[in-house]
């Protein structure tokens, strides 16, 4: 069976590996990457480290308004489904690429299957809410990482279809974290355990915005301990255009691969993000975690006490980070997102779809 793989982002290939080995067992997949998020550490160097497959196609979109980019992936996507001809189109989360995917894929009517389906934020200014409401419409595998997904999925009439497979991310994490653990990475790892917090800041609602991320910063200065900021280069330059400065006890260090991100956040005391997936990650590795922002994908983490939302705050962050400290952690729940056998379980359920 021929599967053709879209994915257009960076964290949706760091996803796809131990997907891609498990179809390669008995399928013939092919990845198409569309460039909407070009990143320089995507070096042969990448590939061969994560263990992940180069894609076969690489159509060199890049950045544009929303429109415009979606436009362009749709066009050279469809391009690429007219010569390949295959069996069932596979898409990852949120992306516009995920969604120009579906689109070119359902217009010759070519079935989709939908990796992370079911997930809501119900926060339609967000476009990853448009894509990914959109894209499970037009799927006919749909793979949920959590009962909550399959839930939202029903609410919205999609029942037929639906597979709850657990978290691929999951999958990810463990596939990844072994070749991590081998491996001398840099001296960004050389902080005791449990000796620092873990903060990452990127979000476009909070780094265009001077008051939100102000908030963050002067949280930040109210925390006691070292935090470990990967800063992100347009981030730092928004705090520069801002004029805000951050506190002594915030370890500025460069943006960090994949897998040295995994051992951070493994080694932290405690995570503060406004990531969608360092929050996931941070459960997975029993790191308690503050969420800066005002809503999350991931209610799971929430409702069982191991994630807060604050939104940017400086007083509900300190509030938060001061809570865990003073306070035991929530009974951890196993298998909230899987057992790590996602991949195996798609492929499965691919299998059974075989023509």
């Amino acid at each position: 069976m021929k599967i053709i793989t879209v994915l257009g982002a960076r964290p949706q290939f760091i996803k796809a590996a131990p997907l891609s080995a498990a179809l390669r067992k008995n399928h013939d997949e092919k990845i198409v990457h569309t460039g909407q998020h070009y990143d320089y550490q995507m070096s042969d160097v990448f590939f061969e480290e994560l263990g992940i497959p180069k894609p076969e196609y690489f159509l060199g979109v890049g950045s544009k308004q929303h429109g415009a980019q979606t436009g362009e992936m749709l066009t050279k996507v469809e391009e690429v489904l007219l010569k390949e001809k295959p069996d069932w189109v596979l898409v990852y989360g949120d992306t516009n690429s995920t969604l120009a995917g579906a689109l070119a894929a359902a217009k010759l009517h070519i079935p989709i299957a939908h990796v992370e389906a079911g997930l809501r934020s119900y926060n339609r200014q967000m476009p990853e809410e448009i894509n990914r409401v959109l894209t499970d419409h037009l799927s006919a595998l749909l793979f949920c990482p959590t009962d909550r997904a399959v839930e939202n999925l029903a609410l919205e009439g999609l029942t037929e279809g639906v597979v709850r497979t657990g978290d691929v991310m999951a999958d990810a994490l463990y596939y990844h974290a072994r070749r991590a653990e081998d491996r001398q990475l840099g001296e960004n790892l050389r902080y005791p355990e449990k000796s620092y917090l873990l903060a990452t800041v990127h979000r476009a609602e909070n780094t265009d915005n001077p008051e939100r991320l102000q908030g963050i910063v002067e949280a930040f200065a109210r925390i006691k301990g070292q935090i470990i900021l990967p800063l992100h280069p347009r981030t730092k330059k928004l705090l520069q255009d801002h004029n805000i400065s951050l506190p002594e006890n915030v370890k500025l260090i460069e943006p960090v691969g994949y897998l040295e991100m995994v051992l951070l956040e493994k080694g932290a005391e405690l995570i503060l993000t406004d990531s969608g997936g360092v929050q996931k990650e941070a459960y997975l590795w029993r790191v308690p975690c503050v969420t800066m922002r005002d809503e999350t994908e991931w209610v799971e983490t929430v409702q069982i006490g191991w994630n807060t939302l604050t939104g940017a705050s400086a007083a509900k962050i300190a509030a938060a980070v001061a809570g865990y400290r003073q306070n035991p952690l929530p009974p951890y729940q196993e298998n909230l997102y899987g057992n790590g056998r996602a991949s195996e379980e798609i492929a499965a359920a691919l299998e059974k779809q075989r023509r």
